[in-house]
């Protein structure tokens, strides 16, 4: 069943329609045909018998008289990464490893506390029952000492198996909204509808579970911060340019984020690419014009070193830059007083993308970035509000998606 018809009239889409075919027309190119769903996750039997494997390996170790050791792929080297246009960052095939051993001082510690976390993962794929990354680390918070380190150890697990968390039966915590022209069934049967108004939908926690998704959507739209999120949705944005999606997630250290550590969350990248997967239509960005907004576009489009071995179930490289531009504030003519001076921590960052392995098949965002460098300022969202307090939902971003003001 379709969504009743508001908004623009058809007209307004006549631009958005034709990149969607072009989209299409590049993924048929490529011999990639539109998938009718999401990536395959792995069964439990294989998780168990990977698991078994990894136990096997250590007994047999053990029985040599050798002390045992795990070896696991090195998530933080761009020696280990290769970019591909269609799939964004992906580790290579023979990358370099590091041990865990269990008789070094320096890794003991980590090694039993992989071993730990594995028995837990085999129970949960065992019972066929679920938990979260939190429940997990509150198992026993002094042992592992902070949540980071559980992350990064059922990272370092999910990367070895070769499996995605989802298969090992660990969920995230789900920090992201949705509003918009959206319909879904969850896992367990509850029926969420989207549909915009003054407050949004969470992110479910389960994105590989929910099915029977419904929309009529013309594009969506990813939000960088909440505040902007929730000011779309007080000018009530989705009615007014419906049929649309909306999106946000509050990145992980938000409090952070000036420091470069914020990051969206997994869930929210996965109802992502779960939407371009189903339906394929423009995906878009709508991010401060500074460095740590265009790191958290470049996360939602081509991956990070650190989840580069999940880029399959996590990238949509489809995924253009609406706004804010660095050229957007001088030829709105922003304000001077309304601009930010780049930091150190900035020009860092920036130099940083710059030099990444996909800038080089986008010249119009390396032009973007290179006058911001030029310039030394940066500018939040918000600094539209000079012109109007609605500018941005009744002008900027109608005009932007009417004529192509995407790069």
């Amino acid at each position: 069943m379709a969504f009743a018809p508001m908004g623009p009239e058809a007209s307004f889409f006549e631009v958005l329609d034709r990149h969607r075919e072009s989209l299409l027309a590049a993924l048929r190119r490529g011999g990639r045909e539109p998938p009718s769903g999401g990536s395959r996750l792995a069964s439990s039997s294989e998780v168990l018998a990977s698991i078994e494997n990894i136990i096997q390996d250590i007994i047999t170790s053990l029985a040599r008289n050798e002390a045992p050791a795990f070896t696991i792929d090195n998530r933080s080297s761009w020696e280990n990464i290769k970019f591909e246009d269609s799939v964004g960052l992906q580790m290579v095939s023979h990358c370099t490893t590091r041990k865990i051993k269990s008789d070094s001082p320096k890794s003991a510690q980590k090694f039993a506390l992989i071993l730990k976390i594995l028995s837990m993962i085999y129970k949960l794929v065992q019972s066929n029952t679920y938990a979260t990354k939190r429940d997990i680390y509150y198992t026993d918070s002094q042992l592992f000492g902070n949540q980071t380190v559980v992350d990064n150890i059922i990272n370092d697990i999910s990367c070895m198996l070769k499996v995605s968390r989802r298969s090992l039966h660990i969920l995230s915590t789900s920090k992201g909204l949705i509003a918009g022209n959206l319909r879904y069934i969850e896992e367990d049967g509850t029926k969420v509808n989207c549909t915009c108004g003054a407050t949004a939908v969470a992110v479910p926690s389960n994105i590989q579970g929910i099915r029977n998704l419904v929309t009529d959507a013309k594009f969506v739209l990813i939000v960088e911060k909440d505040a902007t999120f929730q000011r779309l949705l007080d000018d009530n944005f989705c009615n007014k340019l419906s049929p649309c999606i909306m999106i946000t997630s509050t990145p992980v250290f938000q409090h952070l984020k000036s420091k470069g550590k914020g990051v969206p969350d997994l869930n929210t990248r996965l109802l992502v690419k779960k939407l371009w997967d189903t339906f394929h239509v423009p995906v878009f960005t709508l991010v401060d014009a500074d460095p740590h907004g265009i790191e958290i576009m470049c996360i939602y489009k081509y991956g990070s070193m650190s989840m580069s071995f999940e880029a399959h179930h996590l990238t949509v490289p489809a995924i253009r830059w609406l706004g804010l531009l660095p050229s957007d504030l001088k030829r709105l003519n922003v304000p001077k007083d309304s601009l930010i001076p780049l930091t150190k921590r900035d020009q860092m960052k920036l130099d940083s993308i710059l030099r990444r392995p996909y800038v080089t098949c986008q010249p119009f965002w390396r032009k973007e970035m290179e006058i911001m460098a030029d310039s030394k300022m940066k500018a939040e969202i918000q600094a539209l509000t000079f012109l109007s307090s609605d500018y941005l939902s009744r002008v900027y971003l109608p005009n932007k998606l009417k004529f192509g003001g995407w790069i």
